[in-house]
């Protein structure tokens, strides 16, 4: 298992190398100038090019870049343009918030979307199963987005239950956490679905069900168990977009974690802030598959190998 734990990790590492030069590129390329949003309209040019080789933009890009590089392998991600602060101490500041967040989230939407999945698969074209199902069907077809408007219209603007906006108690989760684990919720619930039902096809359930065993135990036991690996594939999945989500959903609900510093970052040709944000994000989806890896191993021995 060790082996394999770190063969996954080695591959990791091309990714995450061209992941920095797609976010440096993207970036850079993009328009804007921070230093034009540091000295106003007024600056002279010695100004200009004074804060800008202070900054260390006044060199090519892919100069720039290498620096980036380094930086980065030396655990540096570097300073704030405008906060002046260095990016790590603001990621990890951050970072817990949208963490704590993306956990709670994800195992609402495991808690709801597991049971219900189960349930429509065994009692397959049914009431029970067309409910479900279609009411998934209504949490994939909403955006994010606009579901968490909609609950900030109810419950926070018109009943008064939650507050409108950021963060400090319990209170403030509670909205943020119900949009994204309904909505991640309902893709999770049809791929159980239809893992199940391709698993209770199969010519070993029906030997089970032949010697007498217990629906229960039949389920549990032998179905679910090997259902698990699409599951597990969207677990992976799930948690880089979660986390990767959060972008939009710390904007709506005002939430001060890494998604709201990008954002905060982007508007203000921050370049050391958003990098580092997105870098944080990526490596995100990487455990979150890296995760996904190691599960598969331990459900199923015949994949490490």
């Amino acid at each position: 298992m060790l082996k394999y734990i770190i063969k996954k990790l080695i591959l990791m590492i091309p990714v995450l190398i061209g992941m920095t030069i797609v976010i440096f590129m993207i970036l850079h390329l993009a328009p804007g100038d921070p230093v034009d949003l540091i000295v106003g309209p007024n600056a002279t040019p010695e100004v200009y090019e004074n804060i800008s080789r202070s900054l260390g933009l006044d060199k090519p890009l892919i100069v720039q870049y290498f620096t980036f590089l380094k930086n980065i392998l030396k655990g540096n991600l570097g300073t704030s343009i405008l906060q002046n602060r260095p990016v790590s101490e603001l990621i990890a500041e951050r970072f817990p918030v949208t963490f704590k967040l993306g956990i709670y989230a994800l195992l609402l939407s495991f808690i709801i979307a597991l049971p219900i999945g189960i349930k429509a698969a065994i009692k397959r074209n049914t009431p029970t199963d067309y409910i479900s199902m279609t009411a998934a069907l209504i949490g994939i077809s909403m955006p994010t987005f606009w579901f968490g408007l909609l609950l900030l219209y109810f419950f926070a603007y018109k009943l008064g239950w939650f507050p409108i906006s950021g963060y400090g108690t319990s209170k403030h989760l509670v909205l943020p956490i119900i949009t994204v684990g309904l909505t991640d919720a309902a893709i999770t619930a049809r791929m159980v679905r239809s893992s199940m039902l391709e698993v209770i096809r199969q010519d070993y359930i029906r030997t089970a069900r032949a010697k007498g065993l217990h629906e229960r135990i039949i389920m549990n036991k032998h179905a679910l168990k090997n259902a698990l690996i699409p599951i597990i594939t969207l677990l992976g999945m799930r948690i880089g977009w979660i986390f990767g989500g959060s972008v939009i959903l710390e904007t709506v609900f005002s939430i001060p974690g890494i998604g709201r510093l990008m954002v905060d970052g982007i508007f203000s040709r921050d370049y050391p802030v958003v990098q580092g944000s997105m870098l944080v994000l990526t490596a995100s989806v990487l455990v979150g598959n890296l995760i996904a890896d190691i599960l598969y191993a331990v459900v199923d021995p015949r994949i490490k190998y």
